[in-house]
């Protein structure tokens, strides 16, 4: 009975694991560190995060996740409550739309292909910001923040992938 039910419990957190990861990553990503100027050029880890899971298991990262994760990062960074949400159940419906194109690919196609969907993504959000809060963006933090998000995906790639080899086998 107590097996059963520590079974059930393993069961649940490692389909839980995409969710809960990119929640503490939402989290991470907002704790202040003494570089300047490292808020407006952090890159998008959530972002970064959501693509890899939504890509590589979609089975463990429905639309109502990408939501509400957005949502807790909307609350966690001060973005316009709903920016970060919308967002990525775009994210969501793009590549679950596309999801037999990720299927099997390279990874420079899908690191490529991460590569014009944050550009996208970060051009919308500016836009959101701009209509929301009259806020201009400087284009070189922008592009900044964009090139070191798109920068550091291989690695935070590899280790999601092991992370997914390590808990979800089979997938």
């Amino acid at each position: 009975m107590v097996g059963a039910a520590l079974a059930q419990l393993d069961r649940s957190l490692k389909q839980a694991l995409p969710l809960i990861l990119t929640a503490l990553i939402a989290l991470l990503s907002v704790v202040p560190l003494p570089i300047p100027e490292y808020a407006v050029l952090a890159p998008n880890l959530v972002l970064i995060c959501a693509f890899y899971w939504i890509v590589h298991r979609p089975d463990l990262f429905p639309a109502w996740g990408a939501f509400a994760i957005g949502l807790f990062d909307d609350a966690l960074s001060g973005a316009p409550l709903g920016l970060n949400a919308f967002v990525l159940l775009v994210v969501h419906a793009t590549i679950t739309g596309q999801h037999k194109f990720f299927r099997g690919k390279a990874f420079w196609l899908i690191w490529a292909s991460f590569a014009v969907l944050s550009a996208a993504v970060a051009v919308a959000t500016l836009l959101l910001v701009f209509i929301v809060m009259k806020v201009v963006a400087a284009p070189g933090l922008f592009l900044a923040q964009l090139g070191l998000t798109i920068a550091i995906y291989p690695a935070a790639a590899a280790l999601l992938g092991r992370i997914q080899r390590l808990f979800l086998p089979g997938g």
